[in-house]
């Protein structure tokens, strides 16, 4: 018997409102080998004057991220940004308490800042300030160094390192996860809710124009979540543009039909956090409305215990690199699916990290660079994802799932482009059936399917490594038709779709 047909309608009448490009970011913390011997690695053979690795490059660039948030994360709590700056042979050696390594502190900002130039003229920085051990006066001093022209000391100190043009960072973090007990100098709300409003209001006299993100909870299933965003708000609201979302998921005793519906609590957890905010700013009589920051989001294995032994306090060492599965990678493009669907209030969002550290990324120290499966639904929905969202309502058969009940099979998106194409991104749940769809297009001029690409495999545990890095990948499929303003098409069990009509 065949499967019941998932349905939708897209009019352009009906809109969610347009992509802002920096939904597609991502971030470098200095944990692992995300910086030495990912992005950074002097006396590579691909390496470039500034020990920038440029096969790496070439995949960042491929990638198509438009923000990189950097040094941290946990790291940032602890991390003192003068001892990333000067001579190389003048930087101090550290302890990184967040993740228990050495820190060599041979890549730091003016490197960091160097790396985003060269990945591309779109590409910008996120820089995230330490409010754990440190606090106002010292993030006056970063931006004064990272951003003002010259003629201070501050300024002409980032002149007498190499760097005459001012930085230009204007997407600031108020330190990291403030929330979590594991944070150096982790805070109550409201201690850190007076702090945050202290720091964004100090560096608005240096530059009104700076964007500011507050610190929200690390992630939904904190005891303290909502409660938090309401009391950092209370203080923070008219001094901060957006507050920050973090969410992991991975697959838990097997219960893989869950896991494929993981999209499931982002969009709830996105709906809290946007009603949180609107209440607040109506409590505070505010036409203002607060963006949400996602700037930490993957799937993440968290409860698997990690595949290289590590000692504390190595340099780099191999920690949290996951290898994703095409399982992983069709989570993935529905997570990333559910920030379009809100992309009228997630204006920023980072994809945590950007190499070998749960990464789309990986490397080997002196050897090759390659892509996981994770990283194919990322480059597509960058790349053909810039637009308008439209207001896309599923008509689905469902299945049972044990944490979230009955769930769409279907989970869809739609982005309409400045001249006037579609693309549908879609991902099928069921793992073992085809699922057929129809789509009706109202008001739309479309009249050809330019392509129907999907990311699907009969194994379920197919990944790419460095001896078989092209394992799995997009694949064309066939059959997809458009005739008399509608869509018919067949998606493959378990799958990430994209459909790009013209």
């Amino acid at each position: 018997m065949s499967r019941t047909a998932a349905r939708l309608t897209l009019d352009p009448a009906f809109t969610v409102g347009p992509v802002d490009p920096r939904l597609f970011g991502s971030f470098v913390e200095h944990l692992g080998r995300c910086v030495h011997t990912g992005i950074h690695e002097p006396g590579h053979p691909a390496a470039d004057a500034d020990g920038i690795r440029t096969d790496v490059l070439d995949l960042v660039r491929e990638l198509g991220v438009t923000v990189i948030r950097y040094p941290g994360g946990n790291f940032v709590s602890g991390y003192r940004w003068e001892d990333g700056v000067g001579p190389l042979d003048e930087r101090p050696r550290r302890l990184d308490l967040a993740w228990r390594s050495t820190e060599s502190n041979r890549f730091g900002l003016g490197e960091f800042i160097a790396f985003v130039r060269k990945a591309g003229p779109r590409v910008e920085p996120m820089m995230a300030v330490n409010l754990g051990t440190r606090g106002v006066a010292e993030a006056l001093d970063l931006v004064e160094y990272a951003n003002h022209p010259s003629g201070t000391e501050l300024s002409e100190r980032r002149i007498a390192h190499g760097d005459k043009d001012p930085f230009g960072i204007r997407l600031w973090c108020l330190g990291n996860e403030m929330d979590g007990t594991w944070q150096t100098g982790h805070k109550t709300a409201e201690e850190y809710g007076r702090l945050a409003a202290e720091t964004a209001r100090a560096l608005r006299r240096i530059d009104p124009g700076l964007e500011l993100v507050a610190c929200g909870s690390s992630h939904r299933g904190m005891e303290t979540f909502a409660a938090w965003e309401a009391t950092v708000l209370a203080e923070t609201y008219d001094a901060v543009d957006h507050i920050s979302l973090h969410a992991y998921y991975e697959e838990v005793d097997g219960d893989r039909d869950s896991f494929l519906a993981s999209a499931v609590d982002m969009e709830a957890f996105i709906e809290a956090v946007v009603a949180t905010c609107d209440h607040v700013g109506a409590r505070l009589k505010s036409t203002k409305k607060i963006n949400l920051s996602f700037d930490e989001w993957n799937v993440w294995y968290q409860r698997r215990p990690d595949s290289h032994p590590v000692e504390e306090w190595q340099e780099a060492p191999r920690i949290l690199e996951d290898v994703y599965t095409v399982t992983d990678a069709v989570v993935l493009g529905s997570l990333l699916i559910a920030l379009l669907r809100h992309a009228d209030r997630v204006s920023v969002a980072c994809l945590a990290q950007l190499v070998n550290v749960i990464a789309p990324i990986m490397t080997e120290p002196g050897g090759a660079a390659w892509r996981q499966t994770t990283f194919h639904p990322f480059a597509q929905a960058s790349r053909y994802g810039r637009g308008t969202v439209l207001d896309v309502r599923v008509d689905s058969p469902t299945y049972g799932t044990a944490r979230f009940g009955a769930v769409p099979l279907l989970h869809a998106t739609a982005v309409r482009n400045d001249a006037g194409g579609v693309t549908l991104f879609a991902v099928n749940r069921d793992r073992n059936q085809p699922l057929p769809l129809d789509v009706t297009l109202h008001g739309l001029e479309l009249n050809r399917v330019v392509e129907h690409s999907a990311l699907a495999d009969a194994d379920p545990e197919a990944r790419n490594t460095v001896d078989e890095p092209e394992r799995v990948r997009p694949h064309r499929v066939d059959g997809s038709a458009l005739t008399d303003g509608r869509l018919h098409a067949v998606l493959e069990p378990m799958s990430w779709n994209v459909i790009r009509l013209a």
